[in-house]
């Protein structure tokens, strides 16, 4: 049986990011069709490093994708995409990149968008449409941003897990290599409820913490199921291209 064991440590099995320096991390990025947790406290950087992950998939490894916004609406995403120099309207114009709407509805405004989620917090519904997506543009990567408002809602924890599993499941299934983002109270805890790097085949830890009178960013990769990585803690800048990883230096103390 030995030679049916998967080689993941083969370049083809692996998603690079293009995220400057983080690649060089794990073994050249993320393994392919597994899905993984991006947690942090308020601006460490999550979802510019997902927009940053479907940019570059699309316009440098010809892979499209999918962002659900679960907590801003789609102007915004693209507003603040676009600072970066990341044209995301293009990129949805020539169908290569779908944004859903999870944010309106659920906040009671009208949405004028291509795909929106007109049930908010329904899993089900969710999932149909990513499955949706995925068919009508060939997409291979995707974004849930964030799993912090589909915990507020569920509440139990238990609950929580089932359903961010079944997700999780489904995007792996599709053939998505998919990140999920967190938002954090503390550092402590890689996770807001408990249970998210559960469901997850890895976490990336992102820290935005002051030491002394200047706040320092440094990011974690926590875990990595199947793969090899670094297990220190790495210094990163956000600069106009977006996130740029330090893979040579390192934090000693961020606490």
């Amino acid at each position: 049986m030995e030679g049916n064991v998967t080689n993941l440590s083969d370049p083809d099995l692996r998603v690079p990011t293009g995220v400057e320096g983080f690649d060089e991390l794990c073994g050249g990025g993320f393994i392919k069709d597994r899905t993984y947790l991006i947690s942090g406290t308020s601006g460490a950087g999550k979802t510019i490093f997902t927009l940053q992950f479907l940019y570059n998939g699309i316009t440098k490894y010809g892979e499209n994708g999918i962002f659900v916004a679960t907590e801003e609406r789609p102007e915004q995403i693209r507003e603040n995409a676009l600072m970066f120099g990341w044209d995301f309207k293009k990129l949805e114009d020539e169908g290569r990149l779908a944004i859903i709407d999870a944010a309106s509805t659920k906040i009671g405004i009208p949405s004028q968008e291509k795909y929106v989620d007109v049930r908010p917090f329904d899993m089900r519904s969710m999932m149909d449409q990513i499955i949706m997506i995925q068919e009508e543009i060939d997409a291979k990567r995707a974004v849930i941003d964030s799993t912090t408002s589909i915990g507020f809602y569920l509440q139990d924890p238990a609950k929580i897990r089932v359903e961010l599993l079944k997700l999780s499941t489904t995007l792996e299934i599709l053939g998505l290599t998919s990140l999920m983002t967190s938002e954090i109270v503390d550092d402590d805890h890689p996770s807001r409820f408990g249970v998210e790097n559960f469901v997850t085949e890895g976490t990336i830890a992102l820290y935005y913490k002051r030491m002394e009178n200047v706040r320092v960013r440094s990011m974690e990769i926590y875990k990595m199921r199947g793969s090899d990585h670094s297990k220190k803690i790495h210094p990163y800048d956000i600069t106009g291209d977006g996130i740029v990883v330090h893979p040579h230096e390192e934090v000693y103390q961020v606490f």
